[in-house]
């Protein structure tokens, strides 16, 4: 049906509307506190929607349904465990944040082992965050990019180009109402967005469904046929080296979901912020637990939709559509099927949902960088007015960055050769340095001896040996054939070891020193 004047119209008002309600939802800043946290009056519901669509927003949208449409429903496994993460965040992190009144994560490592410790991990959140929103933003260009291919727009221009002016626009418009609004207009919009882009993908799901030739009981047996339904992969005819480097095996998934999750709840300013939004703990609780069975059943739905897809297109692969990867499949559905009018609202609800996720991975770098690292060294003496200036001008730094790290994803995603699924390269980024991140608070939590050394050095060891687990070119520098773990299992790996070696490292130099002062006596 193609994109249409209409469909540009509706995308443009759309988006100026959501601009400009996000700026009113968010009423007066008059603080930092105000920026940053909501004045900590907002309600545990909406800050559950702002959760779910704050993590699943973009790459649930484009990348899930390329993940079935490619494979199977055995993404489902890692849910599983996102849900027990979550109730282990909500019982245990969670008090300890609110009981000492925290702005940030990372303020917790700071009163437990020190403001070199609270550094170390706060430079590793801004990292991880710069390359995973640099995965995120690059799929929200994803669709705006197919429009502008499909419109004839700048016909001499390569992909590359055309998805860095999508970048552009996109982060633009972010900044707009991040710079002038904060978190309270981030956590608004994203309860409006998550209800309009589920609404947009369930009509995208029922046309697509009305237009397959075929009953669903025989889509059904097309798909078990093939092996599309399967949800839960044991793998137990694998030897242990190929177990434990396939993603989509139920204990790897569900352990490593579970650990993923409270690492990625517990630990990342993205989701604390928001939960630190809160009126009191039990609030921040139930919209933690409950964020895990939505995002469950979110996941549900569009790996259905991703089902759908394969049927539709007859399980033609994205190259025999003429597209470039896996990714842009539930979009090109959208602009050459969706009448018109409805594929520009559907376009315009995602994009202001994703750019909502992106608007919260600017506030939450944001304050990081003004909290954990400027405001300790540079800012003792800032009144409000300073503090929320400093704070908005790290906002307008952290989108440049942002929008220069989707521009090297993007080359990257486009280069050639065989790429994961866009979903996979973001939480497998995210998934590395969460688990030093993990280890130093379950070393802070539960382990009372080790202190600011013993935390560095557990961190930085679990940092470097992952490096040699992750498949590519360290790996091969290893003797013998290496070990290669699956992205599930990289939180869980660096967690174990950050308190190993915390703890050894506490019992070594507790040795040492005993001995040193024996020798002096």
């Amino acid at each position: 049906m193609g994109f249409s004047t209409l469909d540009y119209l509706v995308v443009a008002a759309y988006l100026a509307a959501v601009t400009v309600f996000g700026i009113w939802s968010a009423g007066r800043q008059r603080s930092s506190k105000d920026y940053f946290l909501g004045g900590r009056q907002m309600p545990w519901w909406a800050v559950l929607l702002s959760v779910v669509a704050t993590e699943t927003s973009t790459l649930t949208f484009i990348s899930i349904p390329a993940v079935a449409y490619g494979g199977s429903l055995t993404f489902l496994q890692l849910t599983f465990g996102y849900i027990i993460g979550r109730v282990i965040v909500a019982i245990w992190f969670l008090p300890a944040y609110f009981k000492g009144e925290l702005t940030t994560a990372y303020q917790y490592l700071n009163r437990r082992f020190g403001s070199s410790m609270r550094s170390a991990a706060s430079y590793t959140f801004i990292v991880t965050r710069v390359l995973a929103d640099g995965v995120r933003l690059f799929a929200t260009a994803i669709p705006l990019s197919i429009i502008l291919q499909l419109a004839g727009a700048f016909p001499e221009w390569s992909d590359l180009q055309i998805y860095a002016v999508a970048i552009g626009i996109i982060s633009g418009i972010t900044l707009i109402y991040t710079f002038l609004g904060g978190i309270k207009a981030v956590i608004w919009m994203d309860v409006v967005q998550m209800g309009v882009y589920l609404g947009g993908a369930l009509f995208a799901a029922l046309l697509m469904f009305s237009q397959i030739p075929a009953a669903l009981p025989e889509i059904l047996a097309t798909l078990g046929g093939e092996g599309k339904l399967r949800v839960i992969e044991w793998g137990g005819e694998l030897g242990w080296r190929q177990f434990i480097s396939e993603p989509y095996l139920f204990w790897i998934a569900v352990i490593g979901g579970a650990i993923f999750s409270v690492a990625s709840h517990g630990t990342d300013q993205l989701i604390v912020q928001r939960l630190l939004s809160t009126r009191n703990v039990r609030d921040s609780q139930k919209a933690m637990i409950w964020s895990g069975v939505v995002a469950s059943l979110q996941f549900a739905f569009f790996l259905g939709i991703g089902l759908l897809l394969y049927i539709f297109y007859q399980g033609q692969t994205p190259a025999e559509l003429g597209l470039q990867t896996a990714d842009e499949v539930f979009a090109k559905f959208i602009v050459e099927q969706i009448p018109t009018g409805i594929a520009g609202l559907i376009i315009a609800s995602l994009l202001a949902a994703a750019m909502s996720s992106l608007s919260s991975s600017l506030s939450s770098l944001a304050s990081a960088t003004t909290f954990d690292l400027i405001k300790p060294r540079f800012g003792a003496g800032w009144s409000s007015r300073e503090e929320l200036f400093v704070s908005r001008g790290i906002t307008v730094f952290w989108g440049v960055i942002l929008t220069i790290s989707a521009l090297f994803f993007t080359w990257l995603q486009l280069a050639g050769g065989e790429r994961p699924a866009i979903v996979e390269l973001g939480l497998g980024i995210a998934s590395y340095t969460y688990g030093g991140l993990l280890g130093v608070f379950l070393l802070g939590l539960f382990f009372l001896r080790p202190d600011k050394t013993d935390a560095m050095w557990g961190f930085f060891i679990a940092l470097i040996s992952l490096l040699f687990m992750v498949e590519g070119a360290l790996l091969e520098l290893l003797p013998g054939e290496g070990v290669a773990i699956a992205w599930p299992l990289y939180t869980l790996v660096g967690a174990v070891i950050v308190i190993i070696v915390g703890n050894v490292s506490c019992r070594v130099r507790r040795v040492a020193g005993t001995n040193t002062q024996e020798r002096e006596t």
